[in-house]
């Protein structure tokens, strides 16, 4: 009767465990059918050529500018910390995912006893007990709480290598940038070193007319002046130029100082750049990938929390051979198959909590992301507008250094003919000497803005970026997945 008993419940223990799998429900992320952050059809200028979305400092023409970047990207010390974050968050990823697998966990002991007994039949016992086995579990995702979880480590991967990318993207500009600029301060040491040599001959001039009576000590004064103050713009430049070539070998990861750089004139921009759409932003701004990858994996995280307020199922198995002696280890085996069925009763509020708390970090990365979206926006038309009214600024001062450059000459004129005393042509002469050099400055400006809307609009070309690091036991595959040399089953994406 007993044995037919056990014969029965067998069946009926199989048949309610499969009406309760066949009741699961998954919980999975709801989707997103609106637009989390709606972007406006077209930038205020419009370009007819082609989106770029490689290697755009390439294409100002500077062979060592290239190398310089290239150098860069392989031993910048933010992107090595980058690199070092991207591979931790990959073993994360493949430990979010283990849970989807058994685990298989070998056993062996071994136990030696000795007692003594007192009486007739008395004497020492001596008892030994080998034992070897293994041990397997697994728990039934029911309500895909382990697979939302390796979702999440999963996209959480995937945005830190977006953050890489950003970081890239950052070191290249940055590169550039420092180039730029150390072009304009040599361009400007050559201006002020001329401008040095025609006060200079101004001065004589002004002295002998005074030698000969014709120009008073006044005017003499004031071109020293004059040429004292050009000369001391000099030092500053100097200084400038010696700094950024500090900070140009520090983005290179080398020490200050040991960086040179061959001079070149500051190229200017060609026609405006290929700016696509607004929305293009989505799939070529890192950052943005980034936010959007944060904010799925938040969502993983509030299925994850919601399944895991409902009972669980583990399987467990242990296989385990037993002897008295090494010799009879495998003459005895005992095989266990155990399920056990867990489900929170009363815990406090704690996993209640923990699902508030897991759509608050969904909200507010949410928030983060149309941060993101907007203020990439906001960067493309910034460095449009800078750029349009920067050409416009240009005009102005050309046409203003031209008009200095006419007032002096006729100062010069009337002052050699007798007509006016020595301070309009020093006015003058300050003025074309201002101009020449804040032109400088502002065509690197110019070329600085076209830089910072590259940058705005980001691109592609960091998704071929490898790891430089021989220790790094991941690599990245082409479609942005995690192939583990370590782990036959790697984390798809």
């Amino acid at each position: 009767m007993k044995g037919k008993m056990k014969k029965t419940a067998v069946p009926a223990a199989l048949t309610l465990l499969a009406v309760l799998l066949a009741a699961c429900s998954p919980f999975r992320p709801d989707a997103r059918t609106d637009d989390a952050a709606p972007l406006p059809t077209a930038y205020t200028l419009y370009s007819d050529r082609p989106l770029e979305t490689g290697k755009w400092w390439e294409a100002l023409g500077n062979e060592e500018l290239n190398g310089l970047v290239e150098t860069a990207l392989a031993a910048n010390f933010d992107l090595e910390q980058a690199w070092a974050r991207l591979r931790q968050a990959g073993a994360v990823a493949v430990q979010s995912s283990a849970g989807k697998y058994p685990t298989l966990d070998a056993t062996g002991d071994y136990k030696h006893t000795r007692s003594y007994t007192k009486g007739a039949r008395g004497g020492t016992i001596t008892d030994e007990t080998h034992s070897i086995g293994l041990e397997a579990g697994y728990e039934l995702d029911l309500w895909g709480r382990v697979e939302a979880g390796a979702r999440g480590g999963e996209l959480d991967y995937r945005a830190t290598r977006e953050d890489l990318s950003a970081s890239a993207m950052t070191v290249a500009g940055e590169v550039v940038s420092r180039w730029l600029e150390i072009q304009s301060q040599r361009r400007k040491e050559r201006i002020i070193e001329e401008q040095i040599r025609t006060n200079q001959t101004y001065l004589e001039l002004i002295e002998l007319r005074f030698r000969n009576s014709i120009s008073t000590a006044l005017d003499v004064y004031q071109q020293r002046q004059n040429l004292a103050m050009v000369k001391a713009l000099l030092p500053p430049v100097k200084s400038r130029e010696q700094l950024l070539l500090n900070e140009l070998a520090l983005l290179m990861g080398k020490p200050a100082g040991s960086v040179t750089v061959a001079g070149a004139e500051v190229p200017q921009p060609e026609a405006l750049p290929g700016l696509g759409l607004p929305a293009d932003l989505l799939a070529n701004r890192p950052d943005v990938r980034s936010a959007g990858l944060a904010l799925s994996s938040a969502d993983w995280g509030v299925a994850a929390a919601r399944a895991d307020r409902l009972p669980s199922l583990t399987m467990a198995g242990t296989g385990q051979f037993t002897g008295d002696q090494l010799g009879t280890l495998f003459d005895n085996w005992i095989l266990t198959l155990a399920g056990a069925v867990v489900g929170p009763i009363f815990d406090g509020g704690y996993r209640k909590a923990e699902v508030d708390k897991a759509r608050a970090v969904v909200d507010e990365r949410l928030g983060a992301y149309k941060s993101t979206v907007y203020t990439a926006f906001k960067e493309v038309e910034d460095a449009l507008a800078e750029e349009t009214w920067q050409k416009r600024y240009l005009e102005a001062l050309s046409a203003q250094l031209e008009a200095s450059r006419v007032s002096l000459r006729e100062a010069v004129s009337r002052y050699t003919q007798g007509l006016d005393d020595y301070l309009p042509v020093l006015s003058a002469l300050m003025s074309v000497q201002d101009l020449e050099v804040t032109m400088v400055t502002e065509r690197t400006n110019l070329m600085l803005y076209r830089v910072a809307l590259y940058r705005a609009l980001g691109g592609t070309w960091t998704d071929s970026l490898t790891d430089p690091s021989a220790a790094a036991d991941k690599t990245i595959a082409d479609d942005g997945t995690i192939e583990s040399h370590d782990i036959n089953s790697g984390i798809k994406g």
